[in-house]
């Protein structure tokens, strides 16, 4: 047993149980606080604190804009169904892709990402979702083009 390698292959190097190294970068497996993150994309937004700020505005940007889409109009009274099957369906695309996107930024498991992740999501359904901005006919008239995300 004493010549057993039980880093993994990893040369010796522990890990913390709340962290693994994959490809030489740290992955974090707990909710932690900081602004070096690797987040959607690789080297972004590193290690500038500028970069992570424009970073957690993407991410709230993200979670209003699938708000947005859950309870927009864009399809008007009259078009042909053919059309409108087409464009709920490009629309929900858009709509779940961009959840995923938002759904792998909360996955980096920095814990300001999952804040405005959050705040985004809430911030996008009191503009659009609640009954603060909406007009009587509005409340009273069909909810959106798009039917309620599942879990």
């Amino acid at each position: 047993m004493d010549g057993m390698d039980h880093g993994h292959g990893m040369g010796g190097m522990a890990s913390s149980p709340s962290s693994s190294m994959m490809d030489g970068t740290m992955m974090h497996l707990t909710f932690f606080w900081g602004t070096t993150e690797e987040l959607l994309f690789s080297k972004w937004p590193g290690t500038n604190t500028g970069m992570y700020c424009v970073s957690l505005l993407f991410v709230f940007a993200l979670a209003v804009l699938v708000e947005w889409l859950s309870y927009c109009r864009l399809i008007r009274a009259g078009a042909s169904d053919v059309v409108c099957g087409v464009t709920q369906t490009l629309l929900h695309a858009i709509r779940v892709g961009l959840a995923y996107l938002v759904m792998l930024a909360v996955m980096s498991f920095n814990a300001g990402v999952f804040l405005v992740a959050v705040a985004g999501h809430a911030v996008g359904f009191l503009l659009f979702g609640s009954r603060v901005f909406k007009k009587k006919l509005d409340v009273d008239d069909k909810g959106s083009d798009l039917p309620p995300m599942c879990c």
